[in-house]
């Protein structure tokens, strides 16, 4: 179930979207200002939000610059400021894209369908287990929102363990997958250090256990 959220006061526009992007997939909130979009945001996760721009209470680019600093969630904007320089500041604020008004329907359900699409792809390389939060794609990884640096051997030995959890991963198949090519210049101990010292960064000892005379695993609690 993707949750989309649509920040528009004309009532009237504001349904328009909904039924054009209604399916039982999708789980619709819809607001016509920015306190209650903002209570809302706060109190759940979104999966993409449709706003407009002129809003009752507020500018809309504010709220989009303050949903891109702290949600990766995408935001379309929706609005009636259709100068190539709007554009350019919509998209400069972190906007994933811009329609203007009036705009076809099919279109925006088109549109739509895109993002939701690109953000599940994203998606696929974004683990979060607990208090942690691994982005192999951005190559950020974090515990308690604290980032942690990983070197890129510490991020491929990661990947193959928590794509794994709660199986162990042999020794041989992390040497093999890990140091690749450069295996035949690699100490017996080196899966050990390097396991040792990605336990140490990310403070993972009750989860990145040692199945002796085998291999590794990201235990599942």
């Amino acid at each position: 179930m993707k949750r989309i959220m649509i920040v528009e006061d004309d009532l009237s526009l504001s349904e328009g979207v909904r039924l054009a992007i209604a399916s039982p997939e999708n789980e619709i909130f819809q607001y016509n200002n920015l306190e209650a979009a903002q209570v809302a945001l706060f109190e759940q996760t979104m999966d993409l939000i449709l706003l407009d721009i002129n809003l009752p209470d507020g500018n809309g680019l504010d709220f989009l610059k303050e949903v891109k600093a702290t949600t990766k969630t995408p935001v379309i904007l929706l609005t009636a400021n259709d100068t190539e320089m709007d554009v350019v500041l919509g998209l400069e604020y972190g906007a994933d894209d811009y329609i203007t008004k009036p705009f076809s329907l099919a279109i925006l359900r088109a549109r739509v369908n895109t993002q939701l699409r690109r953000s599940q792809e994203k998606g696929q390389n974004l683990i979060t287990i607990d208090a942690y939060c691994f982005d192999f794609d951005k190559m950020e990884f974090s515990k308690d929102d604290q980032p942690i640096e990983l070197s890129k051997t510490e991020q491929r030995l990661l990947r193959l363990l928590v794509e794994n959890r709660g199986a162990t991963v042999m020794r041989e198949t992390l040497l093999e997958k890990v140091w690749g090519s450069e295996l035949e210049f690699v100490d017996s101990n080196t899966l050990s250090v390097t396991i040792k010292r990605l336990r140490d960064k990310l403070k993972a000892n009750e989860y990145i256990k040692t199945v002796y005379g085998i291999g590794y695993s990201w235990v599942v609690n």
